[in-house]
């Protein structure tokens, strides 16, 4: 089952416009301020990158297809510090406090704001899960979504389920965001990029022969004969 969300190749959405060097970075004021508190309320430990990108997917069809970006953002956010008791939801209505916060020592200060972008979130980690696949095998992914959670997140998009491919890299082992977006740990395994021609994924490519790489995880692939 896919969501809302999926929406590569879609027919009916128009037009991707690509911005130019010469529009703002933010169009809006308030978009440099849905950035800032995202990344200061993801230092609260509370929650990880994968369960953030899950819980824009989780909004309602509705609020996904009427909310601009960061309105999807700050919705997202919304629900991520109620569900974990950051805030009550008389609090978020109130606008304000009604006591200290035991998260208070954790709060992203603006001296370290520098160094924590800097850092990143690096998703590479060890696992004793073998590489199956190398650079010029045939793979192809499997047709289900999230195999642990039914409806969950996944990073196969749904136009690249059943497709078959080619390996082009071998990115190491990295967390999984299909166990990591459920609290069901960092299940690290291999990672690869996948090339896949734009004739094999859609009806009718404008340019069929142009390839589409994405990174996918040994668990979405399966080897052909």
């Amino acid at each position: 089952m896919t969501r809302i969300h999926d929406m590569g190749g879609r027919f009916g959405d128009g037009a991707v416009t690509p911005e130019s060097e010469a529009d703002p970075v933010f169009e809006k004021d308030w978009h440099a301020r849905a950035l800032a508190i995202t990344l200061a309320c993801g230092s609260l430990g509370k929650w990880n990158l994968d369960i953030s990108r899950h819980s824009r997917e989780r909004l309602t069809p509705k609020d996904y297809t009427r909310f601009s970006y960061y309105e999807k953002w700050m919705a997202a956010l919304t629900n991520l510090l109620v569900e974990n008791d950051v805030l009550t939801p008389q609090e978020l209505a109130d606008g304000r406090g009604t006591a200290g916060s035991t998260l208070a020592d954790r709060k992203l200060k603006p001296d370290a704001v520098a160094a924590a972008l800097a850092k990143g979130g690096p998703a590479d980690r060890p696992s004793d899960i073998a590489a199956l696949f190398k650079p010029g095998d045939i793979v192809r992914t499997r047709a289900a979504g999230n195999m642990q959670t039914s409806g969950g997140h996944t990073r196969l998009p749904v136009y690249a389920a059943g497709a078959t491919g080619r390996v082009v890299r071998y990115h190491g082992t990295h967390i999984l965001p299909d166990s990591n977006a459920h609290g069901h740990g960092e299940a690290a395994e291999p990672l690869y990029a996948v090339a896949f021609q734009a004739q094999d994924l859609w009806q009718h490519p404008e340019h069929p022969k142009d390839e589409i790489i994405l990174d996918l995880w040994q668990s979405y692939l399966d080897g052909t004969t």
